[in-house]
């Protein structure tokens, strides 16, 4: 298989989605290049702007077993780890799981419920697995949590604790559409029900098969070095307290192999990881008292970052 085979799968999905996801072409795009990378994501944005039905769309277009769990704060741990009952005809306890175990995990507002069971998503997001009892059980393959959360400061939510942030590979808005995409929304909506018009483009071979050629993609010792000294860099900021983890290293990597292989390359450019970079380190920052008194989101420190940073001079061939 050559590398525009797999470019060409990988626009099939996005192509599908769109139908039910107007105008949100880029979002579209890191969320299946996300999940190709064996990622998860966060999204955070105010209700109603098509979070959950890009999900839908996805489990849809990709052919997942998808689960959907409405955080609320009465939610426990083991409605999504699953528990063992006691069977009196075999006198043992069995195992019963919970919504967590599917392809595609919709934790939708996750940041509704409690910290007790935000928790519980740690152990499946970072080992794909869960031990409930002392027992563990693998999650089947491939898997991905979709987590929406409303803005931080709505009225009823929990923070999400920097371990979990962590986890997630991408932490993505959706944002109000323009006046003409908006047009678009209503007279789709109209018509039919959009997720009606997404058809099945791929399965979980496809998606396995796709993320075998991503983990193959050609990274430079000199890409390498600039993704290290981008992450070193929120180290050492002064708007910073806190930096990007090793793990938030490993995701630009990662991700930036996505983007190469959507492009229909094999190796890995600079500006894949320039690209990219805001949105995986952007919540895994934790901004010092002088950035808030002065004002400074975590985006704008993130670009002053990227900005500084010499680029390796590797180019597109």
């Amino acid at each position: 298989m050559n590398n525009q085979y797999y470019a060409k799968q990988i626009n099939d999905i996005v192509t599908e989605v769109k139908k039910a996801v107007i105008g949100k072409d880029a979002i579209i795009i890191k969320t299946l290049l996300a999940i190709l990378c064996k990622g998860h994501i966060l999204i955070e944005d105010i209700p109603g702007v098509g979070k959950t039905t890009m999900a839908l769309a996805f489990s849809k277009a990709l052919s997942l077993e998808h689960n959907r769990m409405q955080f609320t704060p009465d939610v426990l741990p083991s409605d999504i780890t699953g528990f063992s009952v006691f069977n009196k005809l075999k006198n043992c306890f069995e195992f019963r799981p919970g919504v967590a175990f599917c392809n595609l995990f919709l934790a939708d507002e996750i940041n509704r419920t409690s910290s007790k069971t935000q928790s519980a998503l740690l152990e499946l997001m970072e080992e794909k697995s869960i031990t409930v009892d002392g027992n563990t059980y693998k999650l089947p393959e491939p898997y991905t949590v979709i987590a929406t959360q409303n803005p931080i400061g709505s009225a009823g939510t929990h923070n999400l604790p920097d371990s979990q942030l962590d986890r997630f590979m991408l932490k993505l808005s959706m944002g109000y559409p323009d006046f003409d995409d908006e047009v678009s929304i209503l007279k789709a909506k109209y018509n039919s029900a959009p997720l009606e018009n997404v058809s099945p483009v791929a399965n979980a071979s496809i998606i396995t098969e796709l993320q075998e050629h991503i983990s193959s993609i050609y990274v430079d010792d000199r890409v390498y070095e600039y993704i290290v000294q981008l992450s070193a860099a929120t180290r050492n900021h002064p708007m910073i307290k806190l930096g990007v983890s090793p793990r938030g290293t490993l995701a630009l990597m990662q991700i930036s192999k996505g983007i190469a292989a959507a492009m229909g390359r094999d190796y890995v450019i600079p500006d894949d990881v320039s690209y990219i970079c805001r949105d995986v380190f952007e919540h895994r920052i934790i901004l010092s008292s002088k950035a808030k008194l002065s004002d400074v989101n975590e985006g704008t420190v993130i670009d002053e970052i990227i900005k500084s940073i010499h680029v390796p001079g590797i180019s597109e061939k």
